[in-house]
């Protein structure tokens, strides 16, 4: 996919209120620990992680991306009324019906002609958004996109413990490890066609990207009801083969950057920048030398965040922009891996 009228003018965030460190979450595990005599640090240890946030318990999802979108809005120095499309994008929604997004869109007060849906594509939903938007805006049906999420760790991450504590089972804790990573947060971005706003506004050029499908591994990972049909009394829980993730998310990840570059016909050197899905220390450093990506060139945000999930690239990036590590000029590759698995790249003129 390649796009020749398609800007990323804003991307804004929400941080959730309230810290939780990975100490408390490990206290919380003790349980389990003087079960099966683990000893408490390893958790941080094993993915770099220090702490992550959560949103109040009484939130919303469209309330947060709301918020999130409101900053875009107005950093984007447009009216509400001028975006087009409002596509949310999270792993979680506040209900089955109707589309979170129609929540987000009744808080902004945007214009009664705009298309309003979800996307759902696990960490992915964000940019997988942006494409939809992408292609709508190329093809002149739309001038304007605001493409949210907000995603909520708490509920998730306190069931598994009472599971992990119940079960006092490591090879359980394997298969629920990777959820102690979550993290929350919210996040939107702005894509227009670069005709709203003034021309004050630091636009960075969407220029295309790529995408490739392993779904034979799609129950590798998985957040859904323990029993089929989702019946009344059923429960969510979250289960994942990290092992299988990782090795398979980075043949996949190989194959689609081989494929990116190809497509793109992207220069020996580039990209100068890289933000990529926020999971953790080990699959950062095996992401970089499988692809042999500097690592200072690759910012990360893991490491006081966690996991957020379709957030996390988004707002990383936007983190990223605020540090100065960003700069005008430079050619940024947006890198995700996603459960499923899917893996799409995207490439941005800074």
């Amino acid at each position: 996919m390649r796009y020749s009228k398609v800007f990323i003018d804003t991307i804004a965030y929400e941080m959730a209120p309230h810290k939780v460190t990975t100490d408390e979450i490990e206290a919380k595990l003790q349980p389990f620990y003087d079960a099966v005599g683990f000893q408490a640090g390893q958790l941080a240890s094993l993915t770099g992680i220090q702490e992550r946030r959560y949103w109040d318990i009484e939130h919303s999802l469209a309330g947060g991306s709301a918020r999130a979108g409101a900053k875009a809005i107005e950093a984007a120095c447009i009216k509400p009324d001028q975006i087009d499309a409002v596509v949310f994008c999270g792993v979680g929604r506040d209900g089955f019906e109707p589309a979170t997004a129609c929540g987000v869109a009744d808080a902004l007060g945007v214009n009664p002609k705009a298309h309003v849906y979800d996307v759902s594509n696990a960490c992915l939903g964000v940019i997988t958004g942006m494409v939809t938007a992408a292609d709508a805006i190329e093809l002149g049906h739309i001038r304007s996109a605001l493409v949210v999420s907000c995603e909520t760790a708490r509920q998730i991450i306190d069931s598994t413990i009472q599971e992990i504590n119940e079960q006092k089972s490591v090879p359980f804790y394997k298969n629920t490890i990777a959820t102690m990573t979550g993290g929350s947060g919210a996040v939107a971005v702005l894509l227009t066609d670069g005709t709203l706003g003034n021309d004050h506004i630091d636009r960075h050029a969407l220029l295309g990207g790529t995408v490739r499908q392993a779904s034979r591994f799609h129950k590798l990972c998985t957040w859904t009801f323990d029993e089929p049909g989702m019946p009344t009394h059923a429960k969510v829980r979250m289960r994942t083969n990290a092992q299988g993730v990782l090795e398979n998310g980075l043949t996949l990840s190989k194959e689609t950057y081989g494929q990116f570059k190809r497509e793109l016909d992207i220069e020996e050197g580039k990209p100068d920048k890289f933000i990529c899905h926020q999971v953790g220390s080990t699959h950062q450093k095996m992401v970089q030398q499988l692809l042999n990506i500097d690592p200072a060139k690759d910012y990360a945000t893991y490491q006081y965040l966690g996991n957020m999930g379709s957030v996390s690239l988004p707002m990383t990036a936007a983190i990223a922009d605020e540090k100065g590590f960003l700069q005008r000029g430079d050619y940024v590759g947006f890198m995700g891996i996603g459960s499923g698995l899917n893996c799409l790249m995207m490439a941005v003129a800074w």
